[in-house]
């Protein structure tokens, strides 16, 4: 799409003068925080006033602010999970990444907490009786099962869900069917050993025509 022409939004922004009052002049004309919708503003507000998601803020706060750039992902999900009185914790994990998710149920044990984890493959359904095309059983003949890992952990009362890499689309469907508030502590990048960032890092020079394709 020609950029000239796509509507623009906060990704098109270069100053990020929201972050800090001290730039005001730098807010592009498109900026999304001086059009916002009032009724869209209005209820997203409204919502941060429920309990369970006034609580959820609060506490995310308070873990960004007293442990900033100091605490891993691991420990301020632990932070998190204490502050809003969490015990049993969910694990959501691809089976390819059980070796990570069984070191991560250790750590969260032996800081106190309950564990209960469902690997991706759990159930064992075989991809055709899902509908999906026989040809995809050259990576595997039995499905990934996002939905029952969901129904699952549901089932099981975990209070917080960690996803461990699961694979793109799964996850989609994982949070879509979790009771839980869910936090991704691994994302799936079998390229690039999990660590999606690399290739917007790299976008430019030696990814450039894998991820923007022909530009001519």
């Amino acid at each position: 799409m020609d950029q000239q022409t796509c509507q623009r939004s906060c990704v098109d922004c270069g100053s990020a003068a929201c972050n800090d009052l001290n730039h005001s002049d730098a807010f592009p004309p498109f900026c999304l925080s001086h059009h916002a919708d009032p009724q869209v503003l209005a209820e997203a507000a409204a919502c941060y006033q429920e309990p369970e998601n006034q609580a959820a803020m609060k506490a995310a706060a308070a873990v960004e602010c007293e442990h900033y750039c100091q605490y891993t992902r691991v420990q301020e999900i632990m932070d998190f999970a204490r502050r809003l009185g969490f015990r049993k914790l969910g694990i959501a994990t691809c089976v390819g990444l059980l070796a990570e998710s069984r070191t991560l149920a250790a750590i969260l044990r032996s800081n106190g907490f309950e564990v209960y984890g469902v690997g991706c493959k759990a159930g064992m359904v075989k991809k055709v009786d899902l509908g999906i095309d026989p040809s995809c059983n050259r990576v595997g003949t039995n499905a990934c099962n996002p939905i029952f890992q969901a129904k699952t952990l549901n089932q099981a009362g975990t209070q917080l869900n960690i996803v461990v890499g699961l694979c793109v689309g799964h996850d989609s469907l994982f949070y879509k069917y979790s009771d839980a508030l869910v936090t991704t502590l691994v994302a799936k990048d079998r390229v690039l050993g999990h660590n999606p960032v690399a290739a917007l890092y790299n976008a430019n020079s030696y990814y450039k025509s894998k991820l923007y394709g022909d530009q001519t």
